[in-house]
């Protein structure tokens, strides 16, 4: 331990607010103050050698999801308030960043509240359900993003209402559920992996519940072996024992369902109320992300072709890191003006579209983006270039069977960085004219076409 460090830790020893110490990078706690020690029942620093700070001071197993640790500088403090579910306390926070032989650290003060707070009425999270509620949507509502906002939800509630796992399922294309987000205790498995499409029957007698606007409350999933064998096997292997489901609706219908995993018995009851009246702003926060998807969907892909557009191929671009080949086709569609002139844009169109499905069906799995009325891009990362020429005869034979012309740009290239995809595409685009020039001449047409 540097000298400084060892100031440091001595200046924060014997004050009367809870300190720590945590590596910024890898999470670990390396102080905590004898104030901090004696909150949450430790004896030593012994204690903490070696374990991250989100399992010692939250209880939890992976990184909080409310962290601050990318809004702190150096020289500055944030503060704010949090109730730590884990030991039943409100703090008020402040934060700041250290920087001590190279490596970053996070300083965090945390002042005891909780007396305040209660004489305030502001927090009482075991007799007023509307106060637990309450911090909940404070804190979702300081997120950036929808995504962040039910993450931090889904931590918030498992710590209060003391759950293995909390969870959304949410609906998919094919009438299954999909589990989409999901936060899980310290010493819990998360189950989110083995929980994609989980077939309809599953979930069959929830979803008859639900379409009665019932909730799902399960005191002993024994006592479900009989009635629903399907979902008693299903919980059974996920070590489930308690559990509390709510239905999350869209126009009336049940489009998935939200709950807790084995919180205590005596917190069930409690657990539904909550997790009724947390629902709207659940359903809300998923409005905002599917709208948030649909809005970057639309500002990243052509409207005609659903190709990805140039601001989808630079967000593309800035990926390449040189790991891997690169195979580009440059392609054009040969004679669009003249069918736009002569028969109409809506047959233009029609030709555009017949287009795109022959490269679909040569490129499919591959990122395809339109880059101007008449241009296409593919791009193939990883591709083996025997691969690439193979695509490119089949992609011949689709535009021939479609009565479209073409004129192709190949080129292949080992590795490629994102500092030099302008320099490659110009290559492709070059060899794409010679090709387009020489279809002109032995055609006859006029190049103006």
């Amino acid at each position: 331990m540097s000298s400084r460090m060892q100031a440091i830790y001595n200046f924060f020893e014997n004050m009367n607010e809870v300190v720590y110490v945590a590596d910024m990078d890898t999470h670990e706690l390396v102080y905590l103050n004898k104030k901090g020690l004696d909150a949450y029942g430790l004896q030593s620093l012994d204690d903490i050698r070696g374990r991250k700070c989100h399992d010692v001071l939250q209880h939890a197993g992976a990184p909080c999801t409310i962290c601050t640790n990318d809004e702190l500088r150096l020289g500055h403090f944030k503060e704010w308030e949090y109730h730590n579910p884990a030991i039943d306390r409100h703090f008020m926070l402040k934060d700041t960043m250290m920087l001590v032989d190279g490596r970053r650290y996070r300083i965090e003060i945390a002042i005891d509240m909780t007396l305040q707070e209660k004489q305030r009425n502001m927090f009482d999270s075991y007799q007023k359900v509307e106060e637990i509620v309450n911090a909940g949507l404070r804190l979702a509502m300081t997120t950036k993003t929808p995504d962040r906002g039910i993450n931090v939800l889904l931590e918030y509630l498992g710590k209060a209402l003391q759950a293995d796992r909390t969870y959304i399922f949410e609906r998919n294309d094919r009438g299954n559920d999909d589990n989409t987000y999901e936060w899980v205790a310290a010493g819990a498995s998360s189950e989110k992996a083995t929980l994609q499409d989980l077939p309809a029957e599953v979930n069959a007698h929830w979803y008859n519940a639900f379409r009665k606007d019932e909730i799902i409350v399960i005191r002993d999933v024994e006592e479900i072996r009989e009635e629903d064998p399907l979902q008693y096997e299903n919980l059974k292997r996920q070590n489930i024992s308690t559990l509390v489901g709510i239905p999350l609706y869209e126009k009336g219908v049940a489009i998935g369902f939200y709950g807790v995993d084995n919180p205590p018995r005596h917190l069930l009851s409690y657990s539904a109320d909550i997790l009724q009246i947390m629902g709207h702003f659940i359903i809300s926060l998923l409005r905002s992300r599917n709208l948030i998807v649909q809005l970057r969907e639309m500002s990243s892909h052509d409207r005609l072709t659903g190709f990805g557009n140039r601001y989808a191929l630079d967000d593309y671009a800035a990926t390449l890191d040189g790991k891997g080949s690169l195979g580009v086709v440059f392609c054009d569609i040969t004679g669009l003006k003249g069918v736009n002139d002569t028969r109409g844009h809506t047959e233009g169109d029609m030709l555009i579209l017949r287009a795109c499905d022959c490269l679909k069906k040569a490129f499919g799995g591959w990122s395809l983006f339109r880059i101007g009325g008449d241009e296409f891009l593919v791009l193939c990362r990883g591709i083996e270039r025997a691969d690439l020429m193979a695509r490119i005869t089949n992609l011949k034979e689709k535009l021939q069977e479609s009565d479209v012309v073409m004129a192709l740009g190949i080129a292949w290239y080992e590795s490629c960085f994102s500092s030099n995809i302008d320099k490659l595409m110009i290559e492709a685009e070059m060899r794409m004219y010679r090709d387009k020039a020489a279809y002109y001449k032995a055609a006859g047409i006029d190049r103006r076409l």
